[in-house]
């Protein structure tokens, strides 16, 4: 994601979005957080992981890191990494939940290391080749774990979605942000499989997450000339970033000059706290170890 889009997303004009991250980038480093794998080491990413809140957001920072940022870690830092991605990976297969999220993330991080081992020499690759094989190799492992992973039917007398009228099935499914939630849940029963079809579902979904503009460079049109969105979502995906949701992010406090999750808070001086606080997603906090 370029830059700009990222402060656009804050809220921030380019210029002053700039200056925004090189002072926080200025504060964090007398705070100890100079690189990205020394605040990756002192901020608790191992215990963020148990919190269904902070799941995704430390899932999303891990794939971001996966794509770009690996060669950046220093030993300690990628040993923490493989550490959180361990538990990660455990957590999935004893829940099931989220196993769609963490096979992309195995995807990139796999690629990645193909990519470094095969051009070692050229890449900068911290540690011995024969570890950042077998890290390889324990990652193939977990993507065929997930790869044969079988979801339990749960046996329960109580009230299924099966039971739930139509209107409620509805409004489950506009309440969803990701496309790929909506296919997965059409497939549950047949009156599901008719609702995740709407059009209009599928047009709120493109107008939540992408300009009219997008619209305009990737318009796909039926034979009766009417607009495709769930072909339109799908396609504008493969170009522009979707709108990240996550239930609790790291925030930055500029009176107190500290990183925290929202949910939990922290003691500020300011007379008014809530003004110095600004939510760090994870391209932002990688963002300010780049300059």
């Amino acid at each position: 994601m370029k830059k700009y889009s990222i402060m656009k997303s804050m809220n921030m004009h380019p210029k002053k979005g700039k200056r925004t991250i090189l002072e926080m980038t200025k504060v964090l480093s007398r705070h100890g957080y100079c690189t990205l794998g020394e605040a990756f080491n002192r901020l608790d990413f191992f215990s963020a992981v148990q919190d269904a809140r902070r799941f995704t957001y430390v899932a999303r920072l891990l794939q971001l890191i996966a794509k770009s940022q690996l060669t950046s870690l220093s030993g300690v830092a990628q040993k923490n990494y493989f550490n959180v991605l361990d538990k990660i990976v455990q957590k999935v297969l004893d829940d099931h939940q989220n196993p769609r999220l963490i096979k992309d993330l195995l995807q990139d991080l796999s690629s990645t290391l193909c990519i470094l081992i095969r051009g070692v020499g050229k890449s900068v690759l911290v540690g011995n080749i024969n570890i950042w094989v077998c890290r390889l190799e324990t990652i193939l492992n977990w993507q065929q774990q997930l790869q044969n992973l079988q979801m339990t039917e749960q046996v329960d007398s109580g009230l299924t979605l099966s039971d739930l009228p139509v209107h409620m099935l509805s409004n489950i499914l506009y309440r969803l942000s990701d496309g790929w939630d909506i296919v997965t849940l059409g497939q549950v029963t047949p009156t599901l499989s008719a609702l995740s079809e709407d059009r209009r579902l599928w047009k709120k979904l493109c107008q939540y997450h992408f300009g009219e503009k997008q619209f305009c460079r990737h318009l796909i049109l039926s034979e009766k000339g009417h607009i495709e969105w769930k072909l339109m979502y799908f396609a504008l995906q493969k170009h522009y970033p979707t709108k990240e949701q996550y239930g609790d992010t790291l925030h930055f406090c500029r009176h107190c000059s500290i990183l925290f999750w929202k949910d939990s808070g922290h003691p500020c001086t300011a007379a008014d706290p809530d003004s110095c606080f600004t939510p760090v997603s994870p391209q932002h906090f990688i963002d300010l170890f780049k300059f």
